[in-house]
Parts: structure tokens; C-alpha cells; sequence
């Protein structure tokens, strides 16, 4: 699949699939019977660049990750442990994450703040730091750069997730092939301003680390952040992209064409793995996509898909495969953002079947039979006009239902 004319295409190889990185997932002994720590490595040392959860209340790893990249350290490794979120676990949740960092080093030859960790699981418990520790030690040997290995490292880093998400692109810069990988996880506590998600990213690019950040904080701000399933922000929440040059094209320092070029692939890449995480929304039944034109700016269609996503009454009507467009109109109300009603449209969307249920701020008379046509369907596009101007953004989330309820009502035990 070739992406926008830009000479970009899908691959195969995940986060191995980059010139230079190894990576792995094993099962330690955290999770019963599943594969709970990743490994992913660079050849060479990588700049490394990140976003993170918004919550005050941030996982011993997040503060780890959050430090060595404000303090510009290049990166060469990522140890990610699942099942067990080492957060609100106090003093020893940080004496615990140095641990697993200071233990890869050592595996691999490196210093420990070359080395980024992450968690995910329950928070609230004290790691197993021991059977964590062995098992950093027998992991790292299985390290490899096949498809197989990113699959296995993307298997390790899930929790209620029903199946690993994962992604290559490869296009050229200067007439060198440049390839971008990467792996999520998330299915509960999404929403907007990042959730209780991760995403790793490689690339072999050669490119300043201002403009990496630019780049892939643009590019979250578009991707990660127009998601949300059940409305809960994480505390350990992180996206991490490593750039090791090994491609060894020029550096990008400027942002020219080739910038643009990476980052448009980039972009790709994040907004993949967004949706697969809502597409994997704990009990998820329906994919839905807000799409908000005609608002006074992007800003202001931002605020009002967002808050139509984040709606339970939408997405329970959804689930039901209720035409209730008025909790639409609703959320867009209380969005804070600002409209005139009278001039709203809504229409609903399922590939060539749509129809409209409002129309410049009046209801139409519609055919609810043509309407639960379309509602019964997988994937759902909800379209809305307003008619202020030329802002516009899309958002992406799920329907409620109750398998939500059953995998979080005992999530912990």
C-alpha cells in the first residue's frame, strides 16, 4: 500500500524492521502463561523523544523514561514489563525501576541511563523485582531482527489486549530507504491527552532531535490524542520514538521537504496504532469516527469530536444501534466549544450507505430501518456540519458495552 503519492508503504518487521534494531518478548513469570516482558535495542545509541500521560499521578518508569530524555541521554535500549504497572508503589517502585534498567545495561554492556523502562498491568503492587530481574537476564539473549522477534516483543507488552498491534513503513530521503516501526498496546483507560497506552517507535532516520520532537509531538497531538474508549487517563501512559541513524542519509536539520516527508510516515505510523487501540476497546463492538467540519477552527472541532467520542450516552446508543443523534448534539453542547446549533448537521456513514438526521439545526424525517442498516455495522462515521468556518478534526472511539464492565469489574483479581 503506498501512502498519498509520497512513495510511502507498509513493510513488514514491526520495530525490527529499521537497520539496526533487535528486539524480543518472553514470558517471566508476572502474567499466568502469557509473554509479559519486551526488549527492544539499538546497535548504536539513538536520540530519543517522548510524550507522556497527563495525570498528576505519573508510574515510577514514567519518571525514569521522562528524565533521561529531558536530559537529552541517547538511548539505546527499552526493557517493558506487563502486568504489573509499578505505579503508586512508593520509593521501591523507583529503587525497582532502576533495577530493571541498571540489569539490561549490564546484560548489554551499556550505561542504565541508556536504557528507557516501561510498565503496564495493575497498579498499586510491588514488581516481583527478582523474577523480573532473571527474567531481563535469560530475555536479552533471545534478541533478534526478524518479523518474529517484533511480534513477540509487541505480544509481551499486552494486558487485556485481544491481539498485538503492530506496524513498518519504509520511503526514501535523499535517495536512502528510511524505515519506521513500531508496536502499541491499550484496549481500557484510553482517552484523549493520552491513556493507558504505549507505543514504541524506531526508525533509522538521521535527523536533529528538535525536529524529531516537533515532529512526533504533532504528530501524538493528532493521533494518540483524538482516541478514547472509556474516558480514563493512565498513570503510565508514554510514547517513545528512537532515531539511530543508521540509514545514514543526511541530517535532517530543517524543516524541508524530507522533513515533511518523515514526518507525514510517522504520522502514519501513530495514527495506525491509534486506531487499533480503539479498535480493540475493552468489549469494544463498534469502531466510530467523528468527523467535525465547517467548525470556527481546529481548535474549537477538536474540542467538540472529543467530547462527542467521550460520551457514554453516545456510545452506549451505538451499542444499542440507536439513531439517538440528539446525545450527539448534546456533547457537543456541553463541549465547551463554541457553535450555533442552528446551523448543525448530522449524518451517519457505513461505506456508500448514509443518511442524514439533522439538517441546519432541524431534525430530518428519517428511515430508522435504513439508519440500524447502517448502525449495524462494524465501522461508523458520524459527520458533522457546522457551517462557522474552515476548522476541522477527526476522533476516533468505541461503543460501551457490557463485556466493558465484565473485563474491568475483575481486572485486578
Amino acid at each position: 500500500m503506498e501512502i498519498k503519492n509520497m512513495g510511502i508503504m507498509e513493510t513488514k518487521g514491526g520495530v525490527t524492521s529499521p537497520i539496526g534494531y533487535y528486539a524480543t518478548g518472553n514470558h517471566i513469570g508476572i502474567k499466568e502463561g502469557k509473554k509479559d516482558l519486551a526488549i527492544i535495542y539499538s546497535e548504536v545509541p539513538a536520540k530519543a523523544v517522548g510524550v507522556f500521560t497527563t495525570n498528576v499521578v505519573k508510574a515510577a518508569p514514567v519518571l525514569w523514561a521522562q528524565n533521561l530524555i529531558q536530559s537529552q541521554n541517547l538511548i539505546q535500549a527499552i526493557v517493558v514489563n506487563s502486568g504489573n504497572a509499578n505505579a503508586c508503589t512508593g520509593e521501591i517502585g523507583i529503587e525497582h525501576t532502576e533495577l530493571m534498567a541498571a540489569e539490561l545495561a549490564s546484560c548489554l554492556g551499556l550505561n542504565k541511563n541508556q536504557v528507557i523502562v516501561a510498565s503496564t498491568g495493575v497498579i498499586g503492587v510491588p514488581l516481583p523485582i527478582d523474577k523480573v530481574v532473571d527474567g531481563i537476564n535469560s530475555t536479552y539473549k533471545k534478541l533478534g531482527n526478524t518479523e518474529n522477534d517484533a511480534n513477540l516483543a509487541a505480544e509481551a507488552i499486552m494486558t487485556t489486549d485481544t491481539y498485538p498491534k503492530a506496524i513498518s513503513v519504509e520511503f526514501l530521503i535523499n535517495n536512502k530507504k528510511i524505515r519506521i516501526g513500531g508496536m502499541a498496546k491499550g484496549s481500557g483507560m484510553i482517552h484523549p491527552n493520552m491513556a493507558t497506552m504505549l507505543s514504541f517507535i524506531t526508525t533509522d532516520v538521521n535527523i536533529s532531535r528538535d525536529l524529531l520532537n516537533k515532529a512526533l509531538k504533532e504528530s501524538v497531538d493528532e493521533s494518540y490524542n483524538m482516541i478514547s474508549v472509556d474516558g480514563d487517563t493512565s498513570t503510565n501512559d508514554s510514547v517513545i520514538l528512537l532515531a539511530n541513524g543508521m540509514s545514514k542519509n543526511p541530517e535532517i536539520k530543517n524543516e524541508n521537504k524530507e522533513y515533511h516527508i518523515f514526518k507525514q510516515a510517522l504520522h502514519y505510523v501513530n495514527t495506525f496504532l491509534a486506531q487499533e487501540i480503539v479498535r480493540d476497546g475493552e468489549g469494544a463492538k463498534k469502531f466510530i469516527t467523528v468527523h467535525i467540519k465547517g467548525a470556527i477552527s481546529n481548535h474549537e472541532a477538536k474540542i467538540l469530536s472529543k467530547s462527542v467520542i467521550t460520551s457514554n450516552l453516545v456510545k452506549t446508543a451505538f451499542f444499542g444501534e440507536d439513531a439517538n443523534w440528539g446525545r450527539i448534539l448534546a456533547a457537543m453542547g456541553y463541549s465547551g466549544a463554541n457553535f450555533d446549533p442552528s446551523k448543525v448537521s448530522i449524518i451517519f456513514k457505513n461505506g456508500s450507505n448514509s443518511i442524514k438526521l439533522m439538517q441546519d439545526g432541524t431534525p430530518t424525517l428519517f428511515d430508522e430501518h435504513q439508519a440500524k442498516i447502517i448502525l449495524k455495522k462494524k465501522e461508523i462515521i458520524v459527520q458533522v456540519v457546522l457551517k462557522e468556518g474552515n476548522g476541522e478534526a477527526i476522533a476516533w472511539g468505541c461503543d460501551l458495552s457490557y463485556d466493558y464492565v465484565r473485563i474491568n469489574g475483575d481486572y485486578r483479581t
